[in-house]
């Protein structure tokens, strides 16, 4: 029995209107897509709009053919969401659309491009009058499934190109920083430094797409032992409500105890015409321990042995005085025999 595996076979094409080639397992199927050329623009990188609610926006998306045979292509539109690897992907047909995958649609579901051929596909991007203001981002797709006899699973594989919408109203950016936590590896020198490990979860609970910023900073008991860091890769663009997760490790950190963390954001949106500005600083602390287990065990070492070395002294000295009271108790007993000896006498 067949599966289906859907693949994403060109990120190229979700990131630039180059002409990206999609190629089937054989070798002898390839197309491209790219954006109309039309009032909004020519050869742009991608889709941008900005619609107000209740409105509209229409464009076209241009299929070619650069194989051999016909070529019989799905066409649909997904949201977006940020992977783990921090890369933007598309949910697949099956997903239910909550801004892009349910506001574009493409005039046909369906396409055939013949070789050496191109297809223009209009579509229509319908906002409702209740959405929410804000960003959003996702993809319009052109999709082809072929069966793999040989691995028994259906592959589809997709080209697309990446679409950003900022849907009119109050844009409210807000980075939120979550989990702060602090954890410390010391060494075994006893008067060596060790690595502070500050972990947390940057969460957009803004309606922008933001990155940030950050910075990390250590301290000891009354500000001292400083120890901070702000070479930290960005996070990616960040769609509303997801989140990041970050460890910073940060090496020659005195074990003083106790250690305050305190981590920074300087939060960046990106405008519709390109720019970047930055946004109020965040930041969030955290306190933990920094035990320097090495150094207290070498002191208990030492207490115990001076402890030890009290204790035997001070037995030594009482065997002494036993000794020295027996010794004096013992002459007294001769010195009474004797003199007892000489009256008897």
């Amino acid at each position: 029995m067949k599966t289906k595996l859907a693949l994403l076979a060109a990120v190229i094409g979700l990131l630039s209107a180059v002409p990206a080639p999609a190629m089937a397992d054989e070798g002898d199927v390839t197309w491209t897509v790219r954006t109309e050329s039309n009032s909004l623009g020519a050869t742009r990188s991608s889709f941008s709009y900005a619609v107000n609610p209740g409105g509209q926006a229409r464009d076209g998306l241009v299929v070619a053919n650069r194989g051999r045979t016909a070529l019989k292509l799905g066409v649909y539109a997904a949201d977006g969401f940020t992977t783990d690897t921090g890369t933007l992907d598309l949910r697949g047909a099956d997903a239910k659309g909550k801004g892009i995958g349910a506001w574009v649609h493409a005039a046909q579901k369906d396409i055939t491009v013949q070789p050496g051929k191109t297809v223009t596909v209009p579509f229509t991007v319908e906002i409702p009058a209740n959405a929410t203001p804000g960003d959003y981002v996702g993809g319009i797709i052109t999709s082809l499934t072929q069966a793999d006899e040989s691995a028994q699973v259906n592959v589809d594989r997709r080209l697309g190109i990446k679409i950003k919408l900022r849907v009119g109203g109050d844009l409210t950016p807000a980075l939120r920083i979550e989990g702060t936590h602090i954890s410390y590896d010391g060494t075994a020198n006893p008067f060596g430094k060790g690595t502070a490990t500050v972990d947390y979860t940057i969460h957009n609970v803004g309606n922008a797409v933001e990155t940030a910023q950050q910075g990390v900073r250590i301290t000891g008991p009354f500000g001292l032992f400083k120890a901070e860091t702000t070479e930290i890769a960005n996070p990616p663009e960040l769609l509303p409500g997801e989140t990041w997760k970050v460890s910073v490790p940060i090496e020659g950190v005195v074990p003083a105890l106790l250690l305050d963390a305190t981590v920074t954001l300087v939060p960046q949106m990106t405008d519709a015409s390109g720019s970047t500005s930055s946004l109020d600083k965040v930041s969030a602390s955290a306190r933990g321990w920094a035990w320097p287990w090495t150094l207290l065990a070498l002191i208990a070492l030492v207490a115990a042995v001076v402890v030890a070395a009290v204790v035997l002294t001070r037995r030594g000295r009482t065997r002494r005085k036993q000794r020295e009271d027996a010794r004096v108790r013992e002459a007294v007993a001769d010195a009474l025999r004797d003199s007892k000896e000489l009256a008897a006498g």
